[in-house]
């Protein structure tokens, strides 16, 4: 049977970064070759980075993005990676619009290039707005074997283009993807794309970007499943990974050209002969999936590091009040940029326990990062005193003063500052707008309260079994939350159980479920009124908040978009 030797090099692209992101494609096809592959596959708008978003409608950079591709077809040849096929995805703009576009580079030149004919718009993809749809096919002959091409939401979507290669007949599809991670995911990516290897009658490889891009991460798990659906290899996630492999194809399968369908296929021949046959040096590798929780952690942590670094940051400061949501943010970030890179500030007020203060500092000391204590009384006093401030404007001003602390921590030395709010608190307003709400980046924006505590004792355990120093102390997890914001405080003086409230809010914010749908689910009429009114109010909260890292079905901002100014209320 004729062979293939496959590289997919899942990769970590910077939107933007023309020139970086080609010198990357270039690296990594270097490494392919010296491997011996005979196609080496990247990520969607590796060139580019994704999204583009609105980059997408400037002529300027399409221009550009279209010059760097033919500018790297020669640098791969003269690199000595010309016989490489290598499929690279890229911005390009014709008379009828901007495309999400990938190009095979062969000998120096672009061999070929292709269209996506599906364009998503919806959850976070907005591509209606930037892009036209193709209606092309190409089909290259690479060593006598024909190999086609679709681009991401393309197998997402029944129909389209797989259909009408499978009817035009194909040896191997190749599907340049920058698929975002939310979690379970794989729950449906595995059986998607072994479903449309069965569809299109040959072995679908499927190449997907990883690293982050403002609250969007990706998570590699790149995949290659047989014609049957059986899985072949499997790449590691949150890695940039070259997996090289051999395939043993048929051969023989082009059936037709010209109009499929909606289609018109266009086959181009690069090499005709069959390679002689070799052994196997590449045998195929399935990487195992990760739990749930170590999936999400590594998620926070690659968008965290990709935020901070690709934005030109070096350092990050961050309040440790002692709580559970500090903690584990903390520990994201020494996970993610190191220790010497991280700085902790206690910043006591009046209303301070004992415990808050003893918890972060020992936070400080199993984490390593850098630890200083800011007292708030004095400031808080200069502003309670003469403005004569009671109740909940004396609370906010708490916040405020520990918010103005970091900014000022900030602009003075250069870091970038993290908002610690989580999901739950998000979700009901249980924060205060220019107080903890204040930063650049809020890593746990998408994380529910109840899921942040699984996160501290799993990250915890992993520690104890490697024999290193659990990061979180135990104190923080096992003490009930408080915003010690006035005497004896707790969260539950105001909000729900949390195990309750994430429940009610996961149904009403991911499941879109209304107020009588959640009576007949079993909740209680007052508290679903209560929940359903703080959610609906905090609005205007969430559109001020940090970006931060997307995990969930449906986050906050891009996935989740209502009006401020609204009447509507459920119920």
């Amino acid at each position: 049977m004729p062979q293939l030797r496959l590289a997919l090099a899942q990769v970590n692209a910077t939107v933007g970064d023309l020139a970086g992101n080609a010198s990357l494609v270039l690296e990594w096809t270097r490494k392919a070759a010296e491997a011996g592959a005979h196609v080496a596959v990247f990520p969607e708008m590796v060139l580019t980075g994704y999204p583009v978003e609105d980059l997408a409608l400037r002529a300027s950079f399409a221009e550009a993005s279209k010059k760097t591709l033919a500018a790297l077809a020669v640098r791969l040849a003269d690199a000595g990676c010309g016989e490489v096929v290598c499929y690279v995805s890229y911005l390009d703009r014709d008379e009828v619009g901007a495309r999400d576009a990938a190009a095979a580079l062969y000998r120096g030149e672009v061999a070929a290039t292709q269209f996506k004919h599906h364009l998503p718009n919806y959850g976070v993809f907005d591509e209606r707005r930037y892009f036209k749809p193709g209606e092309s096919l190409d089909i290259l002959r690479v060593h006598g074997l024909e190999v086609g091409m679709v681009i991401c939401e393309d197998i997402w979507q029944d129909g389209g283009p797989i259909a009408a290669l499978g009817q035009a007949g194909v040896d191997l599809v190749v599907a340049p993807n920058a698929s975002p991670y939310e979690r379970n995911k794989d729950d449906v990516r595995l059986p998607l794309v072994a479903r449309r290897a069965r569809e299109a009658g040959a072995p679908l490889v499927y190449v997907n970007l990883v690293g982050g891009q403002d609250e969007l991460v990706f998570d590699g798990d790149s995949l290659v499943v047989g014609a049957d659906g059986t899985l072949i290899a499997r790449s590691p996630q949150f890695v940039e990974h070259l997996t090289v492999l051999d395939l043993d194809l048929p051969g023989g399968a082009a059936r037709t050209s010209g109009a499929v369908g909606e289609f018109a296929v266009r086959r181009r021949v690069l090499s005709d002969e069959v390679l002689p046959a070799y052994p196997a040096g590449y045998p195929a590798s399935v990487a195992e999936p990760l739990s749930d929780e170590a999936e999400v952690w590594s998620a926070l942590v690659t968008c965290l590091r990709d935020y901070t670094h690709k934005n030109g940051f070096r350092s990050v400061v961050l309040g440790l009040s002692g709580g559970i949501d500090s903690a584990v943010v903390a520990a994201l970030a020494v996970d993610a940029l190191g220790p010497d890179a991280v700085y902790g500030v206690s910043m006591p007020s009046v209303y301070s326990s004992s415990h808050s203060r003893s918890d972060a500092e020992e936070l400080a000391t199993r984490t390593g990062l850098h630890f200083s204590v800011a007292p708030i009384a004095d400031m808080v006093a200069a502003f309670v005193g003469p403005l004569g401030l009671t109740g909940l404007a004396e609370e906010n001003v708490q916040a405020r003063c520990r918010g103005v602390t970091l900014m000022g921590l900030s602009n003075q030395h250069g870091h970038l500052v993290l908002a610690t709010g989580n999901k739950t608190e998000l979700a009901v307003g249980y924060s205060t707008i220019y107080g903890d709400a204040v930063g650049g980046f809020a890593p746990i924006k998408d994380v529910p309260k109840t899921l942040v505590w699984e996160l501290a004792r799993w990250r915890n355990a992993e520690a104890d079994k490697r024999g290193e120093t659990p990061p979180i102390p135990e104190n923080s997890i096992a003490k009930p939350p408080s915003a010690e914001l006035r005497p004896g405080q707790l969260d539950t003086d105001s909000l729900p159980d949390y195990a309750l409230l994430d429940k009610i809010v996961d149904d009403y914010v991911e499941g879109d479920r209304g107020y009588h749908d959640l009576i007949a689910a079993g909740y209680e009429p007052e508290l679903v009124q209560q929940v359903l009114r703080m959610v609906d109010r905090a609005e205007f909260k969430r559109r001020q908040y940090p970006p931060g890292t997307k995990v969930t079905w449906k986050a906050f901002g891009r996935d989740r978009r209502l009006p401020i100014t609204n009447k509507w209320r459920e119920g």
